[in-house]
């Protein structure tokens, strides 16, 4: 997983694998310790990701809620098939921003 500021207000983060309970909250955590004062945009790179779980959806709720408290907005990218699928199938697509 890399995790880099885009300007100020943006942070982007690319090459995740994989978003399931052996590594959910240590991804959550590791974003959101990088996370400067000053972003209020978080970008999330999905386009790599071949498998999500329930904690993995958790954790893409936690941080969403994290930018929210700063008035910010959390965008999911380009997110794989299989991806989009849960997202729809929990209606979660609803909540997030995706950007295809």
């Amino acid at each position: 997983m890399n995790i880099q500021q885009k300007n100020d207000q943006t942070t982007v983060v690319t090459g995740l694998q994989e978003l399931v309970a052996a590594n959910a909250a240590q991804v959550r955590d590791d974003i959101r310790a990088a996370l400067p004062p000053t972003c209020l945009n978080l970008e999330l790179d999905l386009s790599g990701l071949s498998f999500l779980d329930s904690s993995g959806l958790g954790a893409l709720i936690s941080l969403h809620k994290t930018l929210r408290l700063r008035d910010g907005i959390m965008r999911l990218i380009k997110p794989a098939a299989n991806v989009q699928q849960i997202l729809e199938l929990t209606r979660l697509h609803r909540v997030f921003e995706i950007v295809r």
